[in-house]
């Protein structure tokens, strides 16, 4: 499977490499100097909820986003790894891409949207979709199975040119600091990464110096590590959509310069890790924001996508009812949604 799963990849990255400059070059006019709305902050992961006959359902979907915006949440990104994309059909993609942005038409909750494809033409049809509906931004993952760090650069180079919206990379696998640096010098759109290759927290003053603070680096991995990640200059981290609202409010009170506060906000988000599994659908279900019965359809991820979860954690997955009683009991002031 993982060689199948790797030819396609590299078959799809000529292919899209191979439609040349020519055909995806945008006019200048085209361009946007900067998004709508800040792309900083927090930028969790969009579940993609399924009916119990595993039909997807867009009314889930529209309901995480107005979640979003009632919790004060910077940002939702849609689908990537924990939204299970490679698990998706064309048509559930598209038909989620507008069920998401219709419903987050007036909102201050930023919309990235996932465009990566082992299906060149789809690519292109996803960043095409997302900027005439009105998203924030794209995001991409690198082509399975190429490693060439030219062959990456060319791909995201393509992709950078597909749209004027800006473009976040996700670094996965082995993709270095001088891969990233010479795409932030190359591609005007891309100026935002969701870091996870090798130790981010260790590249990302690294990082933030060779580009004079320009590229903007966001976290993933579970958001684990949250607090170190604010003081090293993190400008947006992707945990789950679980409990996005606390991990919101916990970079407000950080930025506004009361990082005891913060710190003890981000302790809540730790302490109920321990009391169960923050990757859970099933606390969204408990949270009122998808309906009972709603269920994932996720498939294990390529490791050339990286982790892109939770670390384990010593806890135990309740029942829709214990969910319910644990936020109520140790959350309830600090959810906002």
């Amino acid at each position: 499977m993982t060689n199948r799963t790797e030819t396609s990849g590299r078959r799809a990255f000529l292919q899209l490499v191979g439609l040349g400059v020519s055909g995806l070059a945008l006019s200048n006019s085209a361009l946007h100097a900067a998004a709508a709305k800040p792309l900083r902050g927090l930028f969790p992961i969009g579940f993609t909820p399924f009916n119990p006959d595993d039909k997807i359902d867009l009314e889930g979907l529209a309901a995480q986003v107005r979640f979003c915006n009632r919790g004060g949440v910077h940002g939702l990104v849609w689908p990537q790894i924990a939204s299970g994309w490679t698990t998706l059909s064309d048509t559930e993609r598209l038909e989620g891409n507008e069920a998401i942005l219709s419903a987050g038409k007036g909102g201050r909750t930023a919309l990235v949207i996932g465009v990566q494809s082992p299906d060149p033409e789809a690519v292109t049809r996803y960043a095409r979709q997302a900027e005439k509906l009105g998203a924030d931004a794209i995001v991409s993952l690198p082509p399975a199975g190429v490693t060439d760090e030219k062959a990456l650069l060319a791909y995201y180079q393509q992709v950078g040119r597909l749209t004027g919206l800006p473009l976040f990379a996700q670094a996965v696998g082995a993709m270095s600091v001088d891969l990233l640096v010479e795409m932030f010098k190359t591609i005007p759109t891309l100026r935002y990464v969701k870091d996870e290759a090798g130790n981010p927290l260790e590249r990302v003053t690294e990082l933030r110096q060779r580009t004079g603070d320009q590229l903007k680096i966001f976290s993933g991995q579970g958001v684990a590590t949250m607090i170190t990640e604010m003081e090293r200059g993190f400008s947006g981290h992707c945990p789950y959509t679980t409990l996005a609202d606390v991990y919101a409010t916990a970079f407000d009170l950080w930025h506004e310069g009361h990082k005891r506060e913060a710190f003890d906000m981000f302790g809540r988000i730790q302490a109920f890790a321990s009391i169960t599994p923050i990757s859970s659908m099933d606390i969204m279900i408990a949270r009122g924001v998808f309906k009972p019965g709603t269920k994932p359809r996720l498939a294990p991820a390529p490791a050339s996508e990286g982790r892109g979860g939770a670390r384990a954690r010593a806890s135990r997955q309740l029942s829709i009812e214990e969910i319910r009683q644990e936020l109520d009991a140790y959350l309830k002031p600090y959810l906002k949604a």
